[in-house]
């Protein structure tokens, strides 16, 4: 079952990447007692998503978090060294946290996986995005499959 406006998200373990190196959090952790903006890509360092996706969200981070946003936050399913070299590649510093699902169970438990194995991706993630105040979906904007709108960035801050 896909989620939903009004569901509050599932308990997962996602890997923040930082400086640091990896570092687990949990769902409950991440989006409790905040408004998190949050976005997925099918992968990092893949065109539409390094092109226009997470550029578009750093390009308006200040206007994001300007409308009551405390966290912006990109995940995919990839592991957090890459989403670690795809921030520091796209310069994201402290503007987005990077958020690796890398077996998949956060966005399984969403309902918002797709097989790429005919792109050779195996399992990914859907476009899209959603804002979340205190672990409940408040707006979903998923892509059609081959689509960029919904989920971008100029999209979502219409939206807050």
């Amino acid at each position: 079952m896909t989620i939903k406006v009004g569901d509050k998200l599932p308990s997962a373990t996602l890997t923040l990447a930082t400086a640091e190196g990896p570092k687990p959090v949990t769902t409950d952790e991440f989006f409790g007692g905040k408004t998190v903006a949050l976005f997925a890509v099918p992968g990092a360092f893949t065109p539409t998503c390094s092109a226009k996706h997470l550029p578009g969200f750093k390009q308006l981070a200040g206007a994001i978090k300007g409308k009551g946003v405390d966290v912006i936050a990109c995940v995919a399913v990839n592991d957090a060294f890459v989403m670690r070299a795809w921030a520091e590649d796209q310069a994201v510093g402290e503007d987005i946290a990077m958020l690796a699902d890398g077996g998949s169970a956060f966005t399984d438990a969403l309902g918002l996986d797709f097989d790429a194995s005919r792109f050779g991706m195996g399992k990914r993630s859907q476009r899209y995005s959603m804002i979340v105040a205190d672990g409940v979906v408040k707006e979903l904007n998923v892509e059609a499959g081959g689509e960029f709108r919904v989920s971008a960035a100029d999209y979502l801050l219409a939206q807050l």
